[in-house]
Order: structure tokens, then sequence, then C-alpha cells
């Protein structure tokens, strides 16, 4: 029976990826990786200089990548997808082969590879490596601690309807708001109705070569990818 690995490879740059994630990858037969559809897949992009011959790539692709109108359709479709993810996965496992499945970022933070883990855990030896995440790589791009002392760290994602956003946001000492892409105007009047948005940074394809870093408040006009986020950092550092 293989075993199952679901490998953090971090932001996007390889040079983020843990030794433990690349010597997980040179051991496994198999590589699969999440792609959308025209697309190379943001987690292939950091491992493919790291692709020998030995291995098997498995491809798994998307779908759907936005959630439609019709929130009960795009779950039954999501859902369709990582059953028939997991069967092909489970085709290698059976076979004896080692399986790494990449997945940017952290495996358990926002990460396709858990819908993996959930199918196949309980049926095949499964172990996660934990990558760094795009909160810490965005953090540091923007060169802005996010919480100190004893301030609370509030994660959302972009895509809560106005007012959650909104309700969420209120009171927060530091918050990080994931899966920006066209919700950006929205995250954006959020931030300034709680007063929030001086502060506020966003942050696209951090680690990245096309990095950017701007305030929130400058961001008007921009066609954000999904893969952006906005950080509210705390005010608390002020201990020397």
């Amino acid at each position: 029976m293989g075993r199952l690995f679901g490998v953090g490879v971090g932001p996007g740059d390889p040079e983020l990826m843990t030794l433990k994630a690349r010597r997980v990858l040179a051991s496994c037969s198999v590589i699969a990786y999440f792609a959308a559809r025209r697309s190379r897949g943001n987690g292939f992009t950091v491992v493919e200089g790291l692709v020998e011959d030995h291995h098997d790539l498995l491809r798994l692709t998307y779908p759907v990548t936005t959630e439609p109108v019709d929130r009960a359709t795009y779950e039954r479709s999501i859902a369709a997808f990582y059953d028939c993810s997991a069967e092909s996965i489970a085709t290698h496992l059976e076979a004896g082969r080692d399986v790494a499945v990449v997945c940017e970022g952290d495996p358990f933070f926002y990460g396709s590879y858990m819908y993996i883990h959930q199918r196949l855990a309980d049926r095949f030896p499964a172990e996660v490596i934990p990558g760094v995440t795009s909160v810490s790589a965005a953090a540091a791009a923007a060169g802005r601690p996010l919480v100190s002392m004893n301030e609370t760290l509030t994660v959302l994602p972009g895509v809560l309807p106005p007012d959650e956003l909104k309700e969420a946001l209120a009171g927060v000492d530091a918050a990080v708001v994931m899966k920006v892409g066209r919700r950006l105007r929205a995250i954006r009047d959020a931030a300034a109705a709680c007063g929030l948005g001086d502060g506020a940074v966003y942050v696209e394809r951090a680690s990245c070569a096309e990095e950017r870093v701007l305030p929130l408040a400058d961001t008007e006009g921009i066609e954000a990818p999904y893969f952006s986020l906005v950080l509210i950092p705390g005010t608390g550092i002020t201990t020397r």
C-alpha cells in the first residue's frame, strides 16, 4: 500500500519550500496537483523544477473555480470533483505507489488537499507536510508585523457577503482577508466603514516575481487575482 502525502509548497517562491517537502517530493512516485482549466496550476509551478524522470504526474483539473449564484450546484460539483480526484489518487496508492499531493501555502489552511485527506486518510497511511502560508509571505512583503503582545488575529474569507464582512471586521485587533479576487472593492469598502482602511495593505502574489504591495486605499480599478489578500495589521508593536 502506498503512502499519501499532502505537501505544502509555500506561497510561490520555490526557495520557501521546506527541506522536508523537497525530500518527500523526491521520494514519491506520483506528484498530483490541482489546476484550473487553461492553467498550469499554482502549486505545480512551484515544484516544476523538481520533477524528475521517475515521477508520474497526475493533474486534477477543477470543474469550476468560483462560486456561481447557485451555491448548491457549486457545492455538488466540487464535491464530485474531490470524490473523483481521491479515487484517481487511490488507484496509485493501492498499487503501492507513494503519492505527493502538492498544495500552495499550507495544506490545512484553505488548502484543497484537505478534501483529499478527508476522503483517504482512513484508508491509507497519510502525512501532512506543513508549508509557509501566504499570510506569512504577505506580511513579510509588506514589512508589517500582523500582531504583537496580546492582540488577536482574525482570518476571514473575502467571499463573505458585504454586511457579514463589515460585522466581522468591526472591533478586530488585526485581520487578514483571504480570497480577494472580484471582492476587492467590497473588502475595501468594508474596511473603510470600520475605520480600518488607512492602515490596510493589499498584497498580490506574495513572494513571486509578480508580487505587488499597495495601500488598500490605492487599489481602485485593480483586477485582483483570487490568491491576493488584504492585511489589516494590529497597532500594539510599541514595546522596546
